[in-house]
Parts: C-alpha cells; sequence; structure tokens
C-alpha cells in the first residue's frame, strides 16, 4: 500500500514562529466562497428556526426534542459535513466545517449535542474505521437514526488517559473482547446508540473499541447533574463483562492513542469555531441590552466602562475569528491536492490536521479563556438581571465554562503547544531551535532591532515580530537550560505557551487587515485597523509579563540581565488611545445593534 502524501508545498505547523507569513497567502473569513456562505446561512437559519425558539425546553433535558432535532439536521446534511459522500456525507472542506460549527455555536446545549455526535463521536470512525465499519455506522450517523457518543476518561484518569484501567480480553472462542472497567463523561451518553471508547487489550495494549448500546454488559449507569450546558446528556459507561465483538475493534490494537489524541485534535479545531459562534451571539445580547437599559436618564452604553467592556468582547471576538479562519485555511491548503474519495483521502486529512496540531491547541486556549471574558463581562453589564436564570447571561455563563476543560484541559494544551514544537525541532521537523541560536548570536552581536518601515501598520508590525524573537528566545533558552527535562518544567512550558498564543492572534489579526486594506483600501477598513491596533498595544504588555516570569526561570545573574535588556528592547512601543477605540468599536455595533465586525 502506497503511503499518502502531503501537498507538496505547503507552510509547516509552528514555522510562523519564525518564518514572515505574507498576508496575501493567509486564508481569512473574507475569502469565503458563496458555497461556503450558503452552507453557513444555511445551518443558521435552521439554528434560529428550529432550535433557538426551543431552547428553554432543550435545558429540561428532553431527550426526544434534542433528538429529534438531530434528525432535523439531518434531513439537511449538517450531521454528514465531515462523512465522505460514500457514506451518504458531504464530504465537506474543513473551513465550511468550520463554518457550520460556528453557526451550531450560539444554540448552548443542543450544540454541545450536536458537536459530540458529529465530532468525537463520528470522527473516529471516519479517520480510522475499517470499509465495513464505514459501512455499517457512517450513514446512521448521518440521518440522525444512530447517535453516537466518545469517552477517554475514567474515574481515575483525566489528562493521563494512557493510564486507564479498563481492560479487554479475548473470549476463549475468539469471537470477542470481553470489557471491564468504568468510562466516565460520555457526552450524549445517555441517549447514545454508540460508545467509542478505549480499553487496554490484555491489561496494556491501550485500544479503541466501538461498542453498540444492545451490547451485554454495557450499560450507562447515571447521567451526571451538571454545572452547565444542561439540556445535553453526560454521564457514565459500566462495562460489565461487556461482549465486544472483534470486528468492533477500532483502529490497531494497542494503537488506541492514536485514535484518541488525533480526534482530541479535531476536537480542539471545531471546538473554536463553535465558541466563536456563542461569543458573537452573546455580544449581541449584551449590545442591545446597553442600549435598553437606562440609568442616570440615559442607556448604559453611553457609559464609558461599558463601552470598554463591549469593544473588547468584540476585540478578542474578531481575533479569535481570524485565528480559526486561518487555520482551517491552512489545512484546506494541504487537502487542496487531493479529492475526497481518492485513496487515502482519510489518512492524507489526518495527517493534514495534525500538522497544525499547535494551532488547533492555541486555538482551543485562546477562544475556550476568551469566551470565558466575554461571559463574564455580558454578566456584568446585565447587572443582577445578568445573575438571574430569567435572562440568557446565567446560561451562557455556566455554558462556557467547560471549554477549558473539554478536549483536553488548558492546562495540558498549555503544555502541548511548546511541547510539540520542541520535540518536533529535536527530531530536525522544525529548524526552531537553530532560529533561536541565530537569534541569539545576532542579539549579542550588538544588533538592534529594526525600525518600523514607512507602511501599513509599520508600528503593529514591527511588534509583532519582535515578539515572534521574544518567543523564540525564550523557546531556545529553556531548552539550552533543561535540555531533555523541559517537560518536567510546566511554569516554564505554560508561560511559553502564552507568548506563543499571542503571536499566533497578533499575526492573524494583522494580516487579516492587511489583507483587507489591500482589497478595499485602507480608509474603508479603518474600524479593523483600529481593533488590530488596539489589540496588539495590549498583547505585547502580556507578552512581556509572560516572558518576564519565564527568564528567571531559564536564568540568573549576567545570563539574566541580559535576557531582560533584550526583553526591554524587543517591548518597546509607544502606547495608543485604546479606549477611543473602544468607544468605536462600541458605537459602531450599536448602531447596528449586533456583533458586526
Amino acid at each position: 500500500m502506497k503511503e499518502a502524501k502531503l501537498a507538496e508545498k505547503f507552510a509547516l505547523g509552528g514555522s510562523f514562529l519564525y518564518e514572515e507569513v505574507p498576508f496575501e497567502e493567509m486564508f481569512t473569513p473574507e475569502d469565503f466562497t458563496d458555497e461556503q456562505k450558503m452552507i453557513a446561512d444555511t445551518t443558521e437559519e435552521f439554528v434560529n428556526k428550529e432550535v433557538i425558539p426551543k431552547v428553554d425546553d432543550i435545558e429540561k433535558k428532553d431527550k426526544a426534542l434534542s433528538l429529534g432535532l438531530l434528525r432535523k439536521a439531518g434531513e439537511i446534511g449538517l450531521l454528514g459535513v465531515d462523512v465522505p459522500e460514500e457514506y451518504g456525507g458531504m464530504g465537506l472542506d474543513k473551513t465550511s466545517t468550520m463554518l457550520v460549527s460556528e453557526k451550531i455555536g450560539k444554540a448552548g446545549s443542543w450544540a454541545v449535542t450536536f458537536g459530540a455526535h458529529t465530532g468525537i463521536g463520528s470522527l473516529p470512525v471516519i479517520f480510522f474505521g475499517t470499509p465495513a465499519q464505514k459501512k455499517k455506522y457512517l450513514p446512521k450517523f448521518v440521518t440522525g437514526e444512530w447517535v453516537s457518543s466518545y469517552s477517554l476518561t475514567e474515574p481515575g484518569s483525566g489528562s493521563d488517559a494512557l493510564s486507564a484501567k479498563t481492560t479487554a480480553v479475548l473470549s476463549e472462542d475468539g469471537k470477542y473482547y470481553i470489557l471491564n472497567g468504568t468510562k466516565m463523561w460520555l457526552t450524549n451518553g445517555g441517549w447514545a446508540d454508540v460508545y467509542i471508547t478505549f480499553a487496554k487489550v490484555d491489561g496494556d495494549k491501550f485500544t479503541a473499541f466501538i461498542i453498540d448500546k444492545a451490547t451485554s454488559g454495557a450499560v450507562f449507569a447515571k447521567e451526571e447533574e451538571k454545572m452547565g450546558i444542561h439540556g445535553s446528556s453526560t454521564g457514565e459507561l459500566v462495562l460489565d463483562n461487556a461482549k465486544v465483538p472483534v470486528e468492533n475493534v477500532l483502529g490497531v490494537i494497542g494503537k488506541g492513542h492514536k485514535v484518541a489524541f488525533n480526534i482530541l485534535n479535531i476536537g480542539r479545531f471545531k471546538l473554536g469555531a463553535e465558541v466563536l459562534g456563542a461569543m458573537k451571539e452573546v455580544v449581541t445580547k449584551a449590545v442591545n441590552y446597553a442600549k435598553e437599559r437606562h440609568q442616570f436618564g440615559q442607556p448604559i452604553s453611553n457609559f464609558g466602562l461599558i463601552k470598554h467592556k463591549l469593544g473588547e468582547m468584540a476585540i478578542r471576538t474578531w481575533v479569535t475569528e481570524s485565528m480559526v479562519y486561518r487555520t482551517s485555511g491552512m489545512i484546506d491548503s494541504i487537502l487542496e491536492s487531493v479529492q475526497p474519495g481518492t485513496p487515502h483521502f482519510e489518512e492524507i486529512e489526518l495527517k493534514g490536521i495534525e500538522e497544525y496540531a499547535s494551532e488547533c491547541s492555541i486555538n482551543k486556549v485562546y477562544a475556550s479563556e476568551a469566551v470565558d471574558y466575554i461571559v463574564d463581562e455580558g454578566v456584568q453589564i446585565y447587572g443582577g438581571y445578568g445573575y438571574s436564570e430569567e435572562y440568557p447571561m446565567a446560561r451562557a455563563y455556566r455554558d462556557a465554562r467547560i471549554n477549558r476543560i473539554f478536549e483536553g484541559t488548558n492546562e495540558i494544551n498549555r503544555l502541548l503547544i511548546p511541547g510539540m514544537l520542541i520535540r518536533r525541532a529535536v527530531k530536525g521537523q522544525l529548524p526552531i531551535l537553530q532560529k533561536a541560536q541565530a537569534l541569539m548570536d545576532e542579539i549579542l552581536g550588538l544588533s538592534m532591532p529594526e525600525e518600523a518601515a514607512d507602511e501599513f501598520l509599520a508600528e503593529e508590525t514591527k511588534i509583532m515580530k519582535n515578539s515572534k524573537k521574544i518567543a523564540l528566545l525564550l523557546l531556545g533558552g529553556a531548552v539550552q537550560k533543561y535540555t531533555d527535562k523541559i517537560a518536567d518544567q510546566q511554569e516554564v512550558l505554560g508561560h511559553i505557551a502564552d507568548v506563543i498564543i499571542e503571536v499566533y492572534a497578533m499575526e492573524s489579526a494583522l494580516s487579516r487587515v492587511k489583507k483587507m486594506a489591500k482589497r478595499q483600501g485602507e480608509e474603508a477598513v479603518s474600524l479593523h485597523t483600529d481593533v488590530v491596533r488596539a489589540y496588539l498595544n495590549d498583547s505585547i504588555n502580556r507578552i512581556n509579563f509572560s516572558a518576564q516570569q519565564t527568564m528567571p526561570l531559564i536564568a540568573e545573574g549576567d545570563t539574566l540581565r541580559t535576557y531582560l535588556t533584550i526583553l526591554r528592547r524587543y517591548t518597546k512601543y509607544t502606547p495608543i488611545n485604546t479606549a477611543a477605540i473602544r468607544r468605536r468599536v462600541c458605537d459602531h455595533m450599536g448602531e447596528a445593534g449586533m456583533y458586526n465586525l
């Protein structure tokens, strides 16, 4: 069998740290095709007409209602966006699937039901299933006739998934694996017809399995009473001598980690878009409430501190959008040379997504923390009403919190972001360490930071380039200090991750507005230009803080003093009036009565 190959030319995952990415080549929301816009509109129309009017009933965990909505979504193709056409799906490009996720994102609990079924519930079969497994399960997943769930976690293993205790032993007749153990946090678990889960064959070979609901010995034990996402089903699966046919092994025995970690990576990719949809909805609600709520004889939207909140909520939403679709565009660029249905397409697709595993983790962390900021400020804008269950912010606040835990906690993802880059660098797949050394040689050669060129957003471009150098400096210094023990230095990795996240956010937003300006003219995009200027003004301060936290952990004495001197040079900038920018952004949304950047 020939090995599946990616497109010959594409940007390596993580290369944004040392390469200057031409803004013309970066995919942005302004590049959506008419077909992609149509898919987005169809999804949004479905959510607005079918789901939003029923959110109160959905919150009561109405199984018949939620599953009925899944089947309606299946009727218009939304359950099959990632499923190949030969199994009844649509086999859409990744940007289109992200648009579907975004539009579903404002549906609260039902978005979780939908996302678990179409994402982590279906993708393991799409990418790792045998032809027989795909033929059996995918057509029913596409219609919603069968609902799928997924569970990796056990009572004693959360982030440390490979320490799972569930076992699988081959029966004497060789026809079944006998599974014993307990799985937790199955989203859709109480409503599912299929459980995707994991066990250790013979106690040590971590393996994925497809378990049908009717399987003897497989019992969904209880529903969890959760803080938020009340309308979704989440609970515990008990496997008591469950007889799973050998043909239901998913992937290769002993290679279950490939299934688990790749599916989590795709889950992070999709979560960023789903969260984005929720962010836009919350900002819109907050904008309208601030216009309607009067205090001291005027709308509270007139007050400076409210304008600050609304403006910042919009800025973080726009930056999130820039990051999410930049990433989908990069993955699509890898896949553009192959078509669904061609040999090994799913393998190539998986490799493409895996190439940008760091970027997927970046998006997951950034988006989940941005939405937490937004719902928190949404509650504050509503005041006492924000704390009331009769108003929408209380539910949005509760629902958002899970996103920092879903698909690997943000702590785990903060370790993964620099950790994956370092591992690839050590293997010679990324020249990050060489770039870091070259930068240090350049610095010790007493070269000064480049002066800002006379161009559009020149100062912001300089800030972004210097921020990349800070990230490289920290990565190189950390590896030099701790060598092969770097994985044990969680505080170091966490702070470096925060710098890398900000660099990706900076560049995504900056490149997007440059591309917009080239097409439309600088004056036409003056508001978005202000958004980028305000974001970078604050971002460089966050980078400075994270770098200051990191440097004493990787250096001391004269070396530390040298690092700090370099940091002061690379973070030097002239602050701008961000209050005026946030006021302008707030007023712009107020005129439209919605998030409309």
